[in-house]
């Protein structure tokens, strides 16, 4: 007698035991996958937390080198330095950005020389050096970013982080032209060999908070909420980030960026089918600090969640990762029967 499911197609086969679904597993996240941002702040002694993302601190220039070598130790091929600059040295015009001293250059300089084999990308843009926490020059009347000025700022910019000896420059400001401006600044001074991670499709986005505190960008405007609306990409408009991102490819970018990455997959997942080119995402603060809060409540699994939170981003398209997990899900994958963080 014919039960009326004798012809239904069993997926659950391939689901039946721990084997068969290791065998048909699809896509994996690996410790080579991530990428660890980090923060480097003036002075000395021990570092500081940053009380909105727990586990996150801001290291001094000799943390950091202990930090980075631990992350390297585990696995970690980058890190991603960004600087948490003393509000003394700011000004409307972030000067402190070109100062061949300042804290980004001279903590390049000893992550390079304590930890040579580690990647070493460089955070280009104003945001953390600017008395009013935009990430470029404003215009005179103050109602604007001024895109060309503010190109020519992050042009010598990058060309100090890269005689300092980051491998990668990033520009994370979304001024137009600018990367084609870097290539053009790095390929005069003789760091032709000195590639761009292209902050392609930043979005305007509600995220971004925790960040903001960790770097001080946040306490310059006197508020995290800082309209960038003119420069950063609105949330609604996907075909727009991708035009913009392939006009960074056209510019001469060696890797493209989408941020935030979570709210932004399907953008991910078009682009990875627009280029060739490699296609990393950042999981920013606000992506972080939301799971970390509801773990610490209860309400969700802190590891279960960072790791399908991070699958989903492999899997809409990035090759590689930005989050500040990556020394956790680093240290997971070192478990003895971990199979590849796999929860």
């Amino acid at each position: 007698m014919m039960s009326g499911l004798d012809h239904v197609l069993r997926y659950r086969r391939l689901r039946r035991t721990a084997a068969v679904r290791e065998l048909v597993h699809e896509c994996r996240v690996v410790t080579s996958d991530l990428i660890a941002p980090l923060f480097v702040r003036e002075g000395g002694g021990s570092p500081t937390p940053v009380d909105s993302m727990p586990g996150v601190v801001r290291h001094t220039v000799e943390t950091l080198v202990e930090a980075c070598r631990d992350l390297h130790g585990l696995g970690i091929h980058g890190v991603a330095l960004f600087p948490a600059t003393d509000p003394a040295l700011k000004d409307p015009l972030g000067r402190e950005a070109l100062n061949p001293d300042n804290r980004v250059c001279r903590a390049v300089r000893a992550v390079r020389g304590a930890v040579p084999d580690l990647l070493v990308f460089a955070d280009v843009a104003l945001d953390p050096y600017t008395s009013h926490g935009h990430d470029g020059i404003l215009t005179p009347d103050g109602s604007d970013v001024d895109n060309d000025a503010t190109v020519a700022v992050l042009a010598r910019m990058a060309v100090l982080q890269a005689a300092a000896g980051c491998q990668f420059v990033a520009p994370s400001d979304m001024m137009d032209g600018r990367v084609a401006v870097l290539r053009k600044a790095l390929d005069e001074a003789g760091h032709t060999g000195v590639g761009i991670l292209a902050y392609a499709a930043k979005f305007a986005s509600a995220f971004y908070g925790p960040f903001r505190d960790a770097v001080g960008s946040a306490a310059a405007a006197g508020t995290r909420s800082l309209d960038k609306r003119t420069y950063q990409i609105n949330p609604a408009n996907r075909r727009e980030a991708v035009a913009d991102a392939l006009c960074d490819e056209a510019e001469g970018a060696d890797i493209l960026m989408v941020k935030p990455a979570g709210p932004y997959l399907d953008v991910l997942h078009e682009l990875r089918g627009a280029t060739r080119l490699p296609l990393a995402a950042y999981q920013v603060s606000g992506e972080y600090a939301q799971i970390q809060a509801a773990a610490r409540n209860g309400w969700l699994d802190l590891v279960g969640a960072r790791e399908e939170s991070l699958l989903a981003i492999k899997r809409a398209g990035a090759d590689f990762i930005l989050t500040y997990f990556a020394r956790d899900a680093a240290l997971y994958r070192s478990q003895p029967g971990t199979k590849n963080g796999v929860v």
